[in-house]
């Protein structure tokens, strides 16, 4: 009955998406918990489950990348200080701390099932989390996640990918996966820095101007003249119309959906008109409140709100996300 009323008045007040959306939080939860439960007892084949961590270890430790040489990077780039050279250092620095951190982890794990070494608090915390496919909280300082383990370790090949590409050339991607970034906030100063300089002008008289790409990025082959190609952003709550450019009704059960690369361009402050506009909150990854001492806001984004006005998608619930939680 109770669940009756609540999806009346979701019916009544806000659309069936969001709904979706709680249900499938709901249902998130009550499985983590369920399998949090289960009992730690070897399976019907003998194997324990201090035997499947290890083999799990084992293959985290062959997939994760190795460190970026940061030496190397920052005496190629020692002649070029600008800004993005900057933030590419930092992001190397933490990317580096972060993978020091998953293989002594991984290493003495391995050690203290084998009774090698005495089992910390917090190597019990990784053999708990990687039973259940998650990702330990000590590996989670570089940057906030909601994936499993199988899929955090993917992405975060990736994302350290992305950056040893830019040092080994020591030439800035055409366009940025920003969502890659520990810090995209003080990625997008960088751009905003850039831009400042290379027009002699204050950063504090910039804004953001928001151009949503008509092209596949397979056709985008050049660096924008200011500013800087963004891709790998999801809409939530809404869906794209890719050639009008304009926010459009998400398809049924589609929670979220990719959007085109996304000109961020710097332009000098003036009053615009916001008539026909969504400003679209962008946000690191689902959690939109983030965490303690760690937002998930990370800039609003302009989008063409299409045949509905602004407060249509502001009922919606619609948002950016830089990262999912699969």
């Amino acid at each position: 009955m109770c669940l009756h009323r609540c999806k009346l008045y979701w019916h009544r007040n806000l659309h069936l998406l969001l709904w979706d959306r709680f249900l499938l939080h709901a249902c998130r939860n009550l499985l983590g918990t369920l399998l949090s439960l289960r009992p730690q007892v070897s399976d019907t084949d003998g194997e324990s489950q201090e035997d499947k961590v290890l083999a799990l270890a084992a293959d985290v430790l062959k997939r994760i990348p190795e460190n970026i040489d940061f030496e190397a990077t920052r005496k190629l780039l020692a002649d070029d200080p600008t800004p993005l050279n900057v933030v590419l250092l930092q992001e190397i620095q933490r990317y580096n701390a972060l993978l020091d951190v998953i293989r002594t982890s991984l290493v003495d794990l391995q050690k203290g099932i084998q009774g090698l070494v005495v089992m910390s608090s917090d190597l019990e915390q990784v053999l708990i989390c990687m039973s259940e496919g998650k990702v330990p909280p000590l590996w989670e300082k570089a940057y906030p996640s909601h994936k499993p383990l199988g899929s955090w370790t993917r992405d975060l090949v990736a994302r350290v990918e992305q950056f040893a590409k830019w040092a080994e050339t020591g030439h800035q991607p055409i366009i940025f996966w920003m969502s890659g970034f520990t810090f995209p906030t003080g990625f997008l100063t960088a751009v905003l820095q850039t831009c400042a300089r290379r027009n002699n002008i204050s950063v504090d008289s910039l804004q953001w101007e928001f151009n949503v790409s008509t092209l596949d990025d397979t056709n985008i082959i050049e660096t924008p003249k200011d500013g800087v190609w963004v891709k790998g952003l999801y809409l939530e709550g809404a869906g794209w119309e890719k050639r009008s450019s304009h926010l459009v009704e998400a398809s049924p059960m589609m929670l979220v959906n990719p959007i085109p690369t996304v000109h961020f361009n710097p332009v000098e402050a003036k009053k615009k008109s916001m008539k026909g506009m969504y400003l679209c909150p962008c946000y690191y990854y689902s959690n939109r409140t983030g965490s303690s001492g760690r937002p998930s806001f990370i800039v609003g984004v302009d989008l063409k709100s299409g045949q509905y006005p602004p407060e249509h998608w502001i009922k919606r619930g619609t948002a950016l996300l830089m990262s999912l939680d699969y």
